[in-house]
C-alpha cells in the first residue's frame, strides 16, 4: 500500500513525535521546524524589515568569511541536532549560521552545532527564540548565539562558557558589535534598522 503523501499540516498529529526522516517526506507549504520531535510552526514568510536586517548582517559577516575555512549559510537551511541516542528529532532553520567544521556540512544542511547562530526576532516567534532555541543551542554546543530584536533595536550576544551561555551587554542601535569567538567579526550597527 502506497504511503499517504503529506501536503498539509492538518494531516499530521501535532502531538506525535517525528524524526528528520519524517520531515524529509513532507511536502507541506507551511514552514516548520522540529524541536525534540514536536512540530513547531514557523512564522509566515519573513517581513521586509526582517529580510533587510538579514541582508545587512549577511553582507557584514559574509565579507569576513569569504575564502576562509568557516562558511556562512542563511535560511532556509536545515541544522540537525541528534539526541543522545543519535536520532535526529530536532531540525531548525536559523536565520544565519557560521559553520567552521566542513565535516558537519552535507547535502541536507548541517549535522551538529554551528559555531555561530543568529536569529532575528519576528512578531510571534520571540518566545520560541528566547526560550526553546536558547536552551537547544546552549545544550547542543553552539559557541555563540545572537538574538536580533528589530523592534527594540538591539542585539543580545550569548557566548558558551563551560556549557552555559554568558550574556554580554546588549549592542544598541549605532554601537559597535564584536563577536566573542570571532574577534575579527566587528562592525557598526549604525543604519542596521534604517531603510
Amino acid at each position: 500500500m502506497k504511503p499517504i503523501e503529506i501536503t498539509s499540516l492538518s494531516q499530521l498529529d501535532m502531538n506525535a513525535t517525528y524524526t528528520f526522516a519524517d520531515y524529509l517526506m513532507w511536502k507541506i507549504k507551511d514552514r516548520v521546524e522540529l524541536f525534540r520531535g514536536k512540530i513547531l510552526k514557523m512564522s509566515p514568510s519573513p517581513s521586509p524589515m526582517h529580510q533587510r536586517i538579514a541582508r545587512k548582517l549577511s553582507l557584514n559577516i559574509g565579507n569576513l568569511f569569504s575564502n576562509k575555512s568557516c562558511e556562512m549559510f542563511f535560511a532556509p537551511f536545515d541544522v540537525r541536532f541528534p539526541n543522545k541516542m543519535g536520532e535526529i528529532i530536532t531540525v531548525v532553520q536559523p536565520d544565519i549560521c557560521i559553520i567552521c567544521d566542513r565535516n558537519k556540512i552535507d547535502d541536507k544542511g548541517c549535522l551538529g552545532a554551528p559555531d555561530l547562530v543568529i536569529e532575528i526576532l519576528s512578531p510571534g516567534n520571540s518566545k520560541k527564540e528566547m526560550n526553546l532555541k536558547f536552551s537547544l543551542y546552549e545544550e547542543s554546543g553552539v559557541s555563540e548565539y545572537w538574538v536580533v530584536d528589530s523592534s527594540e533595536k538591539f542585539i543580545l550576544i550569548y557566548s558558551l562558557e563551560n556549557g552555559e551561555y554568558i550574556s554580554r551587554k546588549p549592542v544598541a542601535d549605532g554601537e559597535m558589535l564584536q563577536s566573542i569567538h570571532f574577534p575579527d567579526l566587528r562592525f557598526s550597527t549604525q543604519d542596521l534598522y534604517e531603510f
